[in-house]
């Protein structure tokens, strides 16, 4: 299978080298054209992930995010030179489900996509309904059902609430869970999984599920036994 990569970066030079080199690894690519209709072109090309660079002519590449998860969950890996916490926590907020800083190795840029691309594409074999207070995680859609409502859940959040759901009763340790998120990035910021969790649990509160997820400080998160 070709999997189909939308770049969007507005620097010529990075925008053709990165063409050029995910073509080589046999990847079809496509360049945004028009900075004003990132979202008709990127819903047009129907890709399997997008590489967005965050500063970029007309609206930055969060606005663009946001307009995007508004239509699809397509996998979003942000491109900065700014690598500092608060640009990749704003990325993770805003939808994104990676983050890589200029300049980046070929070698690491590849395995994030590998990975991210596995993750979400490769769903086979899971079946096993997961079930906790009477809401009821499906695998096989990533949509948590209670009481006749339906979450959709974005990759993130589904693989952290599946890891908990798997091990209900028990503490999954905050690496386990950033093993899981992010298997081939060690190197990824804490905070990230902070954010994923927080913005998992308001979902969860909203729906009036609370205090489903439950922190050991020191230890991880557990979802606790009836």
């Amino acid at each position: 299978m070709t999997y189909r990569i939308f770049l969007v970066e507005d620097d010529h030079s990075i925008a053709s080298g990165l063409q050029h080199q995910l073509e080589q690894w046999d990847f079809e690519v496509q360049v945004v054209q028009n900075f004003r209709g990132v979202l008709t072109e990127c819903t047009a090309f129907d890709p399997h992930l997008i590489l967005m660079d965050i500063m970029l002519p007309c609206y930055d590449g969060y606005h663009w995010c946001r307009e995007i998860r508004r239509v699809s969950e397509v996998p979003i890996i942000f491109l900065s030179s700014a690598s500092d916490n608060l640009n990749l926590i704003m990325a993770v907020n805003m939808g994104g489900d990676d983050f890589i800083a200029k300049p980046f190795d070929w070698n690491v840029l590849l395995a994030k996509i590998q990975a991210l691309l596995r993750r979400t594409y490769d769903f086979g074999g899971q079946a096993a309904l997961l079930e906790h207070r009477g809401a009821v995680l499906n695998p096989s859609d990533a949509v948590l059902t209670y009481q006749g409502m339906r979450m959709e859940l974005t990759k993130n959040e589904y693989r952290i609430l599946q890891a908990l759901l798997e091990q209900k009763g028990k503490v999954v340790s905050r690496e386990t869970l950033m093993e899981r998120l992010w298997a081939t990035d060690s190197f990824v910021d804490e905070n990230t999984l902070t954010v994923n969790v927080n913005r998992l649990r308001k979902k969860l509160d909203k729906a009036g599920l609370h205090d489903f997820i439950r922190t050991k400080v020191g230890m991880g998160y557990l979802i606790e036994q009836e």
